[in-house]
């Protein structure tokens, strides 16, 4: 698909699930990391003419991740007047979390808190702009290997992005004009103090992750479904006990 329509649908869609919607969101509320992402998907919601308030949320962040989220948000506000933007330093909220959690230190499960953290903001902004979290998650992440947080960064209320590949974010990203700065940046959850990025995390580049996710015979195909198995918690729904009275 041509990545013009492509645009163009992401951004229909919002707003006709808005408009639809029997809650009626007044703002559409994203949080941004400087990363391809969360850059793409906030300059669609920007698109749609509907208020959009963009958050830099940064805890322990690396300092070139941090200066990108700020210039995505300048060149928002500068290009889209629609646009409003803030930054929440929450340095103090996490090192609370972590004194009082001091008895369960688990590196794992503090990059995983830094993730909810922020989705429990998102959602605090969104119910103070009667608006909605739209999620940054792209199809790779979301629906192939479970790259993401539950309850943080996969608990969002609308996925824009979640049916298109890496690739075609990155494709999106330049179309819509977003700095190759960001384009050009290793992919990073920024949820470690080392500033590991994803193709560190995950093993594999996005792009041989997107070959092994449609053919059985790709020779990454048994390590891609070695990364999808430990992840499937994520993507299947919730375990429930059922009764069949």
């Amino acid at each position: 698909m041509d990545v013009k329509k492509r645009a163009k649908i992401i951004t229909e869609w919002i707003n006709n699930y808005c408009d639809s919607s029997s809650y009626k969101p007044k703002a559409l509320v994203v949080g941004i990391s400087g990363g391809i992402d969360s850059s793409v998907v906030s300059t669609l919601c920007a698109n749609t003419g509907k208020k959009t308030i963009v958050l830099t949320m940064p805890i322990k962040q690396i300092k070139s991740q941090h200066d990108l989220s700020l210039s995505h948000a300048k060149w928002l506000k500068q290009k889209y007047n629609n646009v409003e933007h803030h930054l929440l330093e929450m340095d103090k909220i996490f090192n609370s979390f972590s004194q009082v959690l001091n008895k369960f230190d688990n590196e794992h499960g503090y990059a995983n808190s830094r993730a909810r953290l922020r989705m429990a903001t998102l959602y605090q902004v969104a119910a103070a702009n009667s608006g909605i979290v739209v999620g940054t998650g792209n199809k790779v992440e979301d629906f192939g290997v479970g790259f993401y947080t539950k309850y943080g960064d996969g608990g969002v209320d609308i996925s824009p992005i979640a049916d298109c590949t890496k690739t075609q974010v990155w494709e999106l990203g330049k179309h819509l004009g977003v700095s190759e700065d960001i384009i050009k940046t290793p992919p990073t959850d920024g949820l470690w103090d080392d500033g590991r990025n994803d193709v560190q995390q995950l093993g594999m580049s996005y792009e041989d992750l997107e070959k092994a996710m449609v053919n059985k015979n790709d020779p990454n195909y048994q390590k891609y479904l070695e990364i999808r198995e430990k992840n499937l918690h994520k993507m299947n729904p919730i375990p429930v006990c059922k009764f069949n009275e």
